[in-house]
Order: C-alpha cells, then structure tokens, then sequence
C-alpha cells in the first residue's frame, strides 16, 4: 500500500479560537504522520491562486478576507488514504451541517468561518502541498508506533 500526503490548513478561525493543538491531536490520533508543518500569513497572491476556482463566485472577497485576517498553520499529514481519511474527520463545509464528532461538527457553526481546509482528492493534494510548502519542508520520518498502524493485508 501507498501512502498519500494531503494538506491540511488551520484556518484563521481555528488559530483565533487556539484549536490548533486539539486539531492537531485528533490527526495524530487516528495514525496519520505529521511531515510537515508552519505558521504563515496567507497573502491576496497565493489566495488569488488557491480558490481560482471560485473567483467568480459572489462570497470570493468574504474568503481572502477571513483567510488573511490571521496567520494560518498549514500542515502536511501522511497515512494510506491520507486525503479521504482527514475529509472524513473533517465533516461537510458547512460546521452547522456537520456531523458531530467531525472537527467542523464539533468547532464551527459557519459555512465559511469552518476551521479547516483540506485536499479533496489526491491529485489536488499534490498540486496544493507544492503551492504552500518546498520539498525542504516536507520531512519523511518514522514513527516508534508505526507497527501498531500496520495496514499488511488491507485493500
């Protein structure tokens, strides 16, 4: 089995609220290795870049202003289905629409002030790992647990 990296972003919110380390933790937890992390102040270039996507909806400026209005830590988790599995801990979009038990449904009431940001698939998780982190920044270690999150004979 391969293991994927995804990108995680604690957004402004969850940096305001100091939930950075019960977030951080609950990755940790569930097996994922951290490979990389950092503390940065997102800038109107790289947003412009990010949510290209959505630039041409009407709540476009409302997302570059609350992603600018703090520092952000973006990190880097790895595991076998990293991508799937951080979206799944995550919850929907929308913190009122998420299942409790998810970060966004234990954290957030908000569709856009909703905590984190995660890849959502593989192919997007590389292209946004390279956008926010140099392969310097990214760190391949092992773990003394990884034994214990043993995925021999898994499909």
């Amino acid at each position: 089995m391969s293991l994927e990296k995804t990108l995680v972003i604690l957004k402004p919110s969850a940096v305001q609220r100091g939930l950075i380390g019960e977030i951080t933790t609950r990755f940790e937890r569930k097996g994922l290795r951290l490979a990389g992390m950092k503390m940065m102040q997102l800038t109107d270039d790289l947003l412009n870049e990010h949510y290209a996507h959505l630039a041409d909806k009407p709540f476009f400026g409302r997302i570059k202003q609350s992603m600018m209005a703090s520092p952000v830590i973006a990190c880097c988790y790895e595991g076998v289905d990293a991508v799937q599995v951080v979206r799944s801990m995550t919850g929907a979009t929308n913190g009122r629409k998420a299942t409790p038990g998810t970060i966004r449904g234990d954290y957030s009431v908000s569709a856009q002030e909703n905590i984190v940001h995660t890849s959502d698939s593989p192919e997007n998780a590389i292209v946004e790992l390279n956008r926010f982190f140099r392969p310097e920044e990214i760190f391949d270690y092992s773990l003394p647990v990884q034994s214990y999150l043993n995925y021999e004979g898994e499909e």
